[in-house]
């Protein structure tokens, strides 16, 4: 029978018939969305179902698969469909596929057909992952019922007995489509369905569900899912063709069709879309992992224990906080109700460790945690910093918080830039997350600055002005302060992070537009940031913002403009050297405490609860801030690794710590000095040691009994400390003409226990008298600056000075 014959014998099944019915469907406004996709997919059932009546075979059936299958049809969407038969017929069934597939493309439909018996279409998708996930929504149309039905069973059997095998495979087959098509939460012409986020990962999740192994875990999936079938839809409907991507010259045309203000709100639901998916699958992956790892090692671990179900390790990273299963859950002890600071230690401490946040951990947060009072206590400032200094793992466990809600709670204005678009081919990203990135950039130029934590958080503050009217850098230095005020940082804080966010362009404008050599160039440029301080975290932003844009946004050619600017800036802002700031009075406190070790001959220590005011809650309690531990010891060598390493033994941190020698009061008869040191700790987890154990233990560090180096390996070999990223290595220096009478070494260093406690012993070793000290742990960055004199109390030598610096870093490094 030739192709004339079949479509002459078909014109009676009513192509035409239904080519019209199509076409009204398609164009009365009336109905769109899920309602237009199941009735076009009832009424091309309904024509197929008559085209295989009118010439049926028995023993055969026509089943409809894949996106068809679950009768969801998009204007210009293919026809998935398989001709299923027992194999009784061949010529009459061949007869009837051409009954069938000849009519389709008459009327310019797109059509995936197959002929198979049910053993042929089995086999098919034992060696075709594509073919076998599109079994999975087998429907039947017409013909012989069982037949359909038990393919359907066998093929959803085959899939659960053999997912240890195809989930990974399916796993693996995602990651390389999303590698090649990009992320369809930051692509500016997506495509709707082959993007990571898109419609092949929203089939993915439900293959893994078909499993049984795990299960999609968020409630607005179907919903985003949902919306971007409304996309694809719109999209056939304006072009005319089927295609998926989402180009630039088409946005404007689907905003109209589906009633949308703009474009730009279309590619922001787009992307609120995709990253319901994006995330719903990170986690669905995770935990498929974790089913198949726990089924391979489960075996082995029963042999090991006769039996019985093995109890997962849980390691603590924080209070409240420990690791499970590759994951960060909440501690059992741990009450999100009564820890607002809760998820952002979490977070801190997922993003530090680098492991995923439990989705159950999450949820539980973002469903019981009180909101932070205003202004934050200081460790929630803190913890925000650690996080945003963690380097790449941040991005996902800020996706996580954000996923369920944490981020616009702690941060109200970060919704406005949330999934908002940039038309701009330098910007790769969407605002919230190039903001994400340029934290992430700037993590790694700490060292650079003296304030990391400020530098962090301009970081993440820099274009939070987009979204709103006018200059964004005017707008966000408004939000700016409003935000860093009540995040918790001082008035001279909130000034320097306003100034940052509203300059954060003036370097790279100034250095790629201005002539540098006019001395009114960087005359205004050196008004504008007022400080050398300033000055090095608006380089240090400028880097970081324009490396977080794009490959276009930043190149070497630009990087010595802008170097050669702050160079320039910066000898212009040079007055006199700074002179080594004078030691306040000393408290009676402090008096009572030298005087005491000055009798007993050894070290005296107080501790003291410090705590910000009770919030304006009924219920609200004083929010810690640590512990101040002053001690007072006789001068004598060791005393600063002594005190560092007994502290971190106690898994003690230290926020802040001051050393200076105080001189005993005139009516004590003896030439006698005391160190004095002023430290802010606060526990890792748990209570805190009584303050008796404490100084017993510095008793045994000073006299040599308490091996502290050996305490501490032997505690990283029980417990090491991950790490999910690598951080900046340690950065020493020699602050020239810092004081006169010392010379000044400043470390900045990642924060870690014990880290003090080795600069300590370096400098001992090196000889050198620690006359005095400040200590700052910035979120995880230590910023620590010691003067240091020669043993008969002089400068050190400059030869001497750089010698010590280089040899301090490279222990650090080690």
């Amino acid at each position: 029978m030739t192709g004339t014959d079949v479509r002459k014998e078909t014109e009676d099944s009513g192509p035409g018939g239904y080519a019209a019915a199509r076409l009204r469907l398609l164009t009365e406004g009336a109905r769109s969305g899920p309602p237009r996709r199941t009735a076009l997919a009832e009424l091309t059932d309904d024509w197929l179902a008559g085209l295989f009546g009118a010439a049926a075979v028995p023993g055969a059936s026509l089943v409809a698969v894949g996106g068809y299958g679950r009768g969801e049809l998009s204007p210009r969407s293919d026809l998935d469909l398989v001709l299923l038969h027992d194999g009784s017929d061949p010529g009459a069934v061949a007869a009837l596929a051409d009954r069938l597939w000849y009519p389709v493309w008459d009327l310019g439909l797109a059509l995936d057909h197959s002929v198979r018996t049910p053993a042929e279409a089995r086999r098919t998708a034992g060696e075709d992952l594509k073919v076998h996930l599109g079994l999975l929504d087998a429907r039947h149309l017409a013909g012989d019922p069982a037949l359909t039905a038990a393919l359907r069973t066998a093929a959803l059997a085959d899939w659960r007995n053999q997912a240890p095998k195809r989930l990974p495979e399916l796993q693996e087959l995602c990651a390389e489509r999303g590698a090649r098509q990009g992320e369809l939460q930051y692509l500016l012409e997506p495509d709707l369905k082959e993007a990571r986020g898109g419609l092949r990962d929203a089939t993915a999740l439900r293959a893994v569900a078909a499993s049984w192994l795990a299960d999609a875990p968020r409630e607005g999936l179907a919903d985003a899912r949902r919306r971007l079938l409304d996309v694809r839809d719109a999209l056939h409907l304006a072009t005319g063709r089927a295609t998926d991507r989402l180009a630039l010259q088409e946005q404007d045309q689907v905003a109209a069709e589906l009633e949308l203000l703009d474009a730009d709100t279309l590619l922001r639901q787009v992307y609120e879309a995709a990253r319901v998916i994006a995330y719903a699958s990170d986690v669905t992956w995770r935990e498929v992992g974790r089913v198949l790892r726990s089924r391979a090692v489960r075996p082995r671990l029963r042999a090991m224990l006769g039996g019985g179900k093995p109890v997962a390790e849980r390691s603590p990273l924080a209070e409240g906080v420990v690791e499970q299963d590759g994951e960060v859950v909440l501690a059992r002890a741990a009450r999100p109700e009564r820890d607002p600071v809760l998820p952002l230690r979490a977070a801190a401490a997922a993003a530090q460790a680098g492991l995923p946040l439990s989705l159950h951990a999450v949820r539980r947060m973002a469903a019981t945690a009180r909101p932070l009072p205003t202004p934050w206590p200081a460790e929630a400032r803190e913890q925000l910093v650690t996080l945003l200094g963690s380097g790449r793992p941040t991005v996902e466990v800020w996706e996580a918080l954000e996923a369920e809600g944490l981020i616009t709670r702690l941060l109200p204005d970060w919704e406005r830039v949330r999934c908002r678009p940039q038309r701009n081919a330098v910007h790769i990203w969407t605002v919230d997350r190039h903001l994400i990135e340029t934290a992430v950039r700037a993590s790694e130029l700490t060292r650079r600055v003296s304030r990391p934590d400020l530098l962090l958080v301009a970081a993440l503050l820099h274009d939070i002005g987009k979204g709103w009217p006018g200059d964004h850098s005017v707008a966000g230095e408004i939000i700016a302060k409003d935000v860093a005020a009540r995040i918790g940082f001082d008035r001279s804080e909130v000034a320097v992070l306003s100034l940052l966010v509203r300059h954060h362009l003036l370097l790279i404008e100034t250095a790629t537009r201005r002539d540098l050599d006019d001395p009114a160039t960087v005359r205004s440029v050196a008004e504008a940031v007022g400080t050398q301080s300033t000055l090095e975290l608006l380089h240090a932003l400028t880097e970081a913002d324009a490396l977080a844009t794009g490959p276009a946004a930043w190149s070497s050619w630009r990087g010595s403009l802008v170097a050669d600017l702050v160079r320039r800036v910066s000898a212009d802002l040079a007055g006199d050297a700074a002179a080594e700031p004078e030691p306040a009075a000393p408290t009676a406190e402090q008096e009572r405490l030298a005087i005491e070790a000055f009798r007993t001959g050894g070290p005296v220590l107080a501790l003291r609860a410090q705590t910000e005011p009770a919030t304006g809650e009924p219920s609200g309690d004083p929010e810690p801030l640590g512990v101040e531990l002053l001690i007072a010891v006789p001068d004598q060598p060791g005393v600063l690794p002594a005190v560092a390493g007994v502290l971190a033994v106690h898994r003690l941190t230290v926020r802040t710590a001051e050393l200076r020698t105080l001189s005993l009061p005139d009516d004590v008869e003896d030439d006698s000095a005391v160190l004095l040191l002023n430290w802010r700790v606060a526990a890792e987890y748990g209570s805190l040691p009584q303050a008796t154990r404490l100084r017993a233990d510095l008793v045994r560090a000073l006299d040599g009994s308490l091996d502290i180096a050996g305490r501490l390996a032997e505690r990283d070999a029980a417990y090491p400390r991950r790490r999910g990223w690598t951080a900046p290595p340690p950065r020493v220096t020699v602050a020239p003409a810092a004081s006169h009478h010392a010379t000044v070494i400043e470390v900045r260093a990642q924060d870690a226990p014990g880290l003090l406690h080795r600069i300590g012993t370096a400098l001992e070793k090196a000889g050198v008298r620690v006359r005095s000290m400040h200590v700052s742990t910035l979120g995880s960055n230590a910023v620590d600056a010691f003067y240091v004199t020669t043993g008969a109390g002089a400068p050190l030598p400059a030869g001497d000075a750089a010698s010590l610096a280089g040899v301090l870093e490279e222990t650090l490094r080690g």
